[in-house]
């Protein structure tokens, strides 16, 4: 019925990437967040399918915060019809005129990469999801509403936003639609995180819609200064071993805080005075927007503590490319689960060195080359080339801009009662489904449900949500490590494990004997193809 209040999940279900959910009441529609999905290259796919909604009928849009993963498909939506006003906190939308523009740039610059492999000069040509001057035309559509302020993005829908903790900027949402009261948690920091205060929305809702990035997990309960004291541990050890210490860093918030912990460690000469390098463009951008609001934010007591003189920022590429010659210095650079920016570069220069380290600092999702990276891979591959991992790979996960699997809980738990359905989004299978057990354990909600990529839900006062319509389960193959992720593991291994069969005969039979495997199943696949014509 065109009055009822309905709920679709496009994303961030069983994944925690391509956040996008869909309100839509008395005819009217709006999205929360519209994220691109990042990670396997079949998850990626699903950034070139059609949207499951027709863009020039959403009304509005109401923005969590300035991630890619949740920001990152605005430039298409926009490009597709949509005309309204998309919602968000000042510094949010300040975040957003660099974080898209750089987006389209890297959706153009893959596109045209990947067009001049030679392995594909025989395929179509890879068109990119959309531009700059798209994300450009997006980021104008910016509308900037303060903190815990009522809004109405669309009529018959009041909306406030509260401080979530996650990044700068970073908000919750609180809906109210038709009397029925909703919260959608967006990504929630953890306490005691670097620059902002706490978590904070209010309690007694209809329905919560919860994220479950580490719902897995739980991390040592850390001060700045522990932390601080494990990264210098990591820098010294780097540094002893004589070569480069390479961190793939998110732009947004990772590397500011980074920069604040060496700045301190630098400042106290705990760690010795080697250059370090943010070889990111866009990182280097979004630390000018922390400099703008130094004043709000914690940890900083108004002063610009990015301007250290060990700190060198990378904007050309000419200067990033002489970095390859560096040796014994601290490299930052993006992307953050090295799938994409000038990391990879980094990472293809140093991950054969035995004197190199390449320091984790962030979550990896299924898929990645992170992922595969910090799993323990002896080799990977980057731009179709063979790499050997030989440098020490080291992990620190205190930086983590989530909550742990207690903090998420004490959140939920502080949003009681909740009169209808939990909703567990936002985190990867093994993660919601731990989550959710202890969700039902705690009693946090009668209902505790883990949506699907498709599902739509009937949302009402004070009763359990009811689903009106299932997910594709094609979509819910895409998620997580795909073949392609196999493919690349087999390949890079392939060639040594046959130099180790000694004789060239038995080299030569387990070359016959592949090739034929994937013979049949050609075969396989043409007789499909007949069975189905046949029907018709």
């Amino acid at each position: 019925m065109a009055n009822e209040l309905t709920l679709a999940f496009h994303g961030a279900a069983r994944t925690v990437t391509g956040s996008c959910m869909e309100f839509c009441h008395a005819g009217k529609c709006l999205l929360v967040d519209c994220g691109l999905f990042q990670g396997s290259r079949t998850l990626e796919t699903l950034n070139h399918s059609t949207f499951a909604f027709d863009a020039r009928h959403v009304d509005a849009v109401i923005l969590t915060h300035a991630h890619i993963d949740h920001s990152g498909l605005l430039p298409r939506l926009v490009a597709e019809g949509f005309t309204g006003d998309i919602w968000c906190t000042e510094p949010t939308g300040a975040l957003l005129e660099f974080m898209l523009a750089d987006a389209g740039r890297i959706q153009e610059g893959d596109a045209a990469r990947r067009n001049r492999r030679k392995d594909r000069a025989d395929q179509p040509e890879i068109m990119p999801i959309y531009t700059e001057q798209d994300a450009i035309a997006a980021w104008k559509q910016t509308r900037p509403v303060g903190l815990e302020d009522w809004f109405e993005p669309v009529p018959g829908f009041r909306a406030r936003l509260w401080n979530a903790g996650h990044i700068l900027g970073s908000a919750s949402l609180e809906l109210l639609v038709d009397g029925t009261h909703i919260l959608c948690s967006g990504d929630l920091g953890p306490p005691h995180k670097a620059f902002h205060p706490d978590p904070e929305s209010p309690a007694g809702f209809d329905h919560v819609i919860c994220e479950s990035t580490y719902g897995d997990r739980k991390r040592d309960d850390m001060t700045i200064g522990e932390r601080r004291a494990l990264l210098e541990a990591e820098i010294k050890g780097a540094l002893a071993r004589g070569g480069n210490l390479i961190i793939p860093v998110f732009a947004l918030e990772r590397t500011q805080e980074l920069l604040l912990d060496m700045a301190a460690l630098l400042d106290a000469k705990r760690i010795p005075s080697v250059p370090v390098f943010v070889d990111s463009p866009l990182a280097n951008r979004a630390t000018s927007v922390f400099a703008k609001y130094a004043d709000t934010l914690e940890d900083m007591d108004g002063k610009d503590i990015f301007r250290n003189t060990a700190f060198h920022f990378v904007d050309a590429t000419a200067e990033s490319i002489r970095l390859n010659s560096v040796s014994g210095a601290i490299i930052m650079a993006a992307s953050g689960m090295c799938e994409a920016g000038r990391i990879r570069h980094h990472l293809k220069h140093n991950l054969f060195k035995r004197e190199a380290t390449i320091l984790f600092v962030g979550f990896q999702s299924e898929g990645t080359l992170g992922r595969v990276i910090v799993e323990g891979a002896e080799r990977v591959r980057i731009w179709g080339e063979d790499i050997v991992v030989r440098a020490q790979i080291r992990h620190i996960e205190s930086y983590s801009a989530h909550a742990d699997q207690d903090g998420l809980l004490a959140w939920m738990e502080a949003r009681r009662p909740i009169g209808g359905s939990l909703f567990l989004s936002h985190g990867e299978s093994a993660a919601i489904d731990t989550f959710r057990r202890m969700a039902q354990a705690k009693e946090i909600a009668s209902s505790v449900l883990v949506p699907e990529i498709g599902e739509v839900y009937r949302l009402s006062p004070a009763v359990p949500a009811t689903r009106t319509k299932t997910g594709d389960p094609q979509l819910q193959e895409v998620i997580g490590r795909d073949w392609q992720n196999s493919y690349a593991d087999f390949a890079t291994k392939l060639k040594r494990e046959l130099s180790q069969i000694r004789d060239a005969k038995a080299r030569e039979k387990a070359v016959a004997d592949m090739r034929a495997v994937l013979e049949s199943y050609k075969h396989t696949r043409v007789q499909h193809a007949d069975r189905s014509r046949a029907r018709y």
